[in-house]
């Protein structure tokens, strides 16, 4: 999405030179979100060898590629070439097939997912991040078989709900004492445990995994579960190792270190998507988000400062990439969605009962919303964002009612004048 999305915010933004597009995959761009759903549902696939592997079927490409003409874009597509390095000071770009020479570099490299330690080569573990991951998983899902799933994450939540709709029977492990850690306090997490129960998978937490077997999982209090095949969602990192001895900047996650226009430490390189992290003055802290919405909305800042760098100097503004982070994600017939951004420190509110099927849950610094939390109340959501992009300060009296709606519990402090 990230890189897709330069490519045609560069034209878009009136951008005259070439634009070319590598990436390592041999398939056209495609939209990842849909991996977890409809191709995973999908009625056809290819047949699963011994080596795990499957081919793609023709109807699974086509529900996620990208309906964009590149052709008629003049962007240049260079499938299946994976970049190897990068000599900043040369200006050139290394491949498997060859160097590349580039005035502007936008990385857009993403993310990757984190292996289970121990299970790489096991024969039936699983990853879920690309469309050939996906096509692998569809055998499966189709063999209706037992699944353990490593990871109680959003992916984790996912992949068990397709899962479940296929009728495998499904066991998810988390080492944490409740689902999504890392991403929610564990008082809002604890509600979501009782969705894998009315599925009918059976969640074990507090508890991590030991080793992958063949056949089976074994945990850490000595519990082998048996598995005809393994799902591993333990969190991913940005995908930057090939830009070791580059000079670009990393943080401590391994995200390229972007600046309030994206640009990196090196000249005319740019960095978007799950593989950068960039200075939030919204938020006070630098972020990384691993999410489609800022893969979607970053190439805009990074595109509009490129064809800026075009203008004699002095006629264009610099743009600045400070967004309302957005996700969302469709688990156990429940949409998710959550805006912004929350700390330990900021004040927890509920709107409804976690109980019942919707409800929500803001968090309040300094009076003004930072953050929300959307479990079917999709208006809560659409309101909330906006209330956070303009810093609006609420009465946490009226925030807490679900009755009312969040529009209309402003303070008086963040009433305009009559």
């Amino acid at each position: 999405m990230a890189g897709v999305q330069t490519a045609v915010q560069l034209r878009e933004q009136g951008w005259p030179g070439g634009v070319r597009l590598i990436g390592a995959e041999p398939h056209p761009p495609y939209d990842r979100p849909p991996l977890s759903k409809a191709v995973l549902l999908g009625r056809s696939g290819g047949d699963e060898d011994a080596g795990g592997t499957a081919e793609v079927p023709a109807d699974a490409a086509s529900e996620v590629a990208f309906d964009i003409d590149f052709a008629f874009l003049g962007v240049d597509l260079e499938l299946g070439r994976e970049v190897t390095g990068l000599r900043t000071a040369e200006r050139r770009l290394e491949t498997a097939a060859g160097d590349v020479a580039y005035d502007h570099l936008v990385i857009a490299t993403g993310a990757a997912p984190v292996a289970l330690p121990g299970s790489e080569g096991v024969p039936g573990v699983h990853l879920l991040r690309t469309l050939d991951d996906a096509a692998r998983l569809r055998p499966v899902l189709a063999a209706r078989g037992e699944v353990v799933v490593a990871g109680a994450g959003w992916i984790g939540a996912e992949f068990t709900t397709a899962a479940r709709q296929t009728g495998c029977a499904v066991t998810v492990v988390e080492a944490a004492e409740q689902p999504l850690p890392g991403a929610l306090p564990a008082e809002v997490a604890a509600p979501m445990r009782r969705w894998y129960e009315e599925s009918g998978a059976r969640l074990r937490t507090g508890v991590a995994v030991r080793a992958v077997e063949r056949g089976g999982v074994l945990l850490e209090d000595g519990t082998r579960l048996r598995a005809d095949a393994v799902v591993v969602g333990i969190g991913s990192r940005p995908a930057t190792d090939w830009l070791a001895g580059s000079g670009i900047e990393l943080g401590p996650r391994g995200e390229v270190f972007a600046d309030e226009g994206l640009r990196t430490s090196a000249p005319d390189v740019y960095a978007v998507g799950d593989c950068a992290s960039f200075p939030s003055a919204r938020f006070g802290e630098r972020l990384l988000v691993h999410h489609w919405d800022n893969a979607l909305q970053g190439p805009r800042t990074v595109a509009a400062n490129i064809a800026a760098g075009t203008l004699p100097d002095g006629e264009a503004e610099r743009d600045v990439y400070d967004p309302v982070p957005y996700f969302w994600s469709e688990q156990f017939g429940r949409f998710v969605q959550y805006a912004g951004h929350h700390t330990a420190a900021d004040e927890l509110l509920w709107r409804g009962d976690p109980e019942e099927a919707a409800w929500s849950v803001c968090w309040l610094r300094g009076g003004a919303l930072t953050a929300l939390l959307a479990v079917g109340r999709p208006r809560d959501l659409a309101q909330g964002r906006r209330l956070i992009e303009r810093g609006t300060p609420l009465d946490a009296g009226r925030a807490a009612d679900a009755d009312v709606p969040l529009k209309k519990a402003v303070s008086d402090q963040g009433r305009p004048p009559a």
